[in-house]
This record gives C-alpha cells, structure tokens and sequence, in this order.
C-alpha cells in the first residue's frame, strides 16, 4: 500500500510516522509512505503556496494551482483509489472507514492548512473529504497522522499478531471487554476467575458480555446502530 500525504509542514508528520508498527510496516515493505512537500510545485521564488481570500474575509486560502500540479504530477505516475481531504466537515473517521481504506493500493491525502483550500480543489481533484471529529487543528498533518496510524496498522503483516487489530474496539460497532494481565491478584484487586479458568466458550462469553455492556453504557450510540 502507498500512502502520498501533501503538506506545506513535512515536519509535522516526520515524527509520528517513523516508529512502531508504522515504522515495522515500511521496513518490511508493506506500506510505502512518502511526504510530499508542497511548495514543490510552486513556481516562484518564495515558493507561494497560500493568498488573500476573494470576498475580504479574514485568513489567507490554499492556491488551487500548486494543488493541482502536484495532484497531477502524483497521477501521472500511478493510479489513486482515493484522493483524500482532511477537512473539519468532512465524514467522521471511524474503524469501518479505516478497514475499507487499509484494503487499497494507493491514496493520497491533502492537508489543509491557513484557513483551508480554494474550494475548486475540492470539487474537481477530491474524491473524499475526511474529518477526526469536531473542532479545528491548526492544519490537516495531525488528521492526516492519525488516518495513516488506523489505516496502516491494519494491512495484513503490519502487527505481529494479525487477530489483535480483529479484536480492536469498533471493529464490530462494540467496545472492547476489560483485559488484564499478570499478577492475577495485585494488592486484593482481582483477575475476573473465568480469565483464569482456561475455559475458551464461557471466556468468549464473558468478554461479549462485558463489551455489550460497556458499549451500552459508555457508547450508547454505538449501540443504537446494532
């Protein structure tokens, strides 16, 4: 899987995207994740990617030149199943979303930045626009971090025990049960004996019960869409 994220900020995402399972993913040749800057594809000497509004609003707007020619240059070498926007009133990323982009051969995603991109970038080059949740972070390298963290961790190979990502929270609309590990009793707090009795059907029935449970109390609306 390729993963081509635009930014005007590379450094933002150097970080987050150089370790664990992302980092063992690339290593092994998995995913190939590559941060493209931006201001590349300007033709200027300051290397101008953003300008004034039309209207006078406050807050300077991404050019919708250099996005395109850098759209444009990214598919002239391979085709993209998505072209993602990391937008504040885009669809709400959730685990169905990350599972369906995980099974892709290459995606970009554009990072929004100053007050946000020239809306043409958005009705002609975007195929999806993409939000983490309600509220605004200074730029789109964050939410871009965050799709590529989900997305990553679930390619086949990526984590050392495959089934671990199939018993993630969301996975299937529940949260997941309680877990514990060793000691079995640490200052008089114990282990739930069924987890001890090494007894795999009432194990699997405990832990369905305790996720409904808490999904019903901590993520009712999750519940709901049952």
């Amino acid at each position: 899987m390729r993963i081509d994220i635009i930014t005007v900020l590379p450094e933002l995402l150097e970080s987050p995207l150089s370790h664990s399972i992302i980092k063992r993913a690339v290593d092994k040749h998995l995913a190939e994740i590559n941060i493209i800057n931006l201001r590349d594809f300007t033709n200027d000497k300051r290397r101008t990617v953003d300008d004034y509004q039309y209207g006078g609003d406050a807050g300077m707007v991404m050019m919708v030149e250099p996005i395109d020619k850098c759209i444009s240059f990214l598919k002239s070498q391979r085709n993209y199943d998505e072209v993602i926007y990391m937008s504040p009133d885009g669809e709400v990323f959730n685990q169905k979303i990350a599972n369906t982009l995980s099974t892709y051969e290459n995606i970009i995603i554009l990072c929004g930045h100053y007050k946000g991109i020239d809306h043409r970038v958005r009705e002609h080059l975007i195929t999806r626009e993409i939000s983490i949740g309600d509220y605004v972070l200074t730029g789109g390298e964050l939410a871009a971090a965050v799709i590529t963290d989900a997305v990553v961790r679930l390619i086949p190979g990526a984590m050392s025990d495959n089934e671990s990502a199939l018993s993630d929270s969301f996975q299937d609309n529940l949260l997941a049960p309680p877990i514990y590990t060793r000691p079995a009793d640490y200052k008089g707090w114990k282990v739930p004996e069924v987890l001890l009795s090494g007894n795999a059907a009432e194990i699997d029935k405990w832990q369905m019960k305790q996720a409904i449970e808490r999904t019903k109390k901590l993520r009712p609306g999750l519940w709901e869409e049952e």
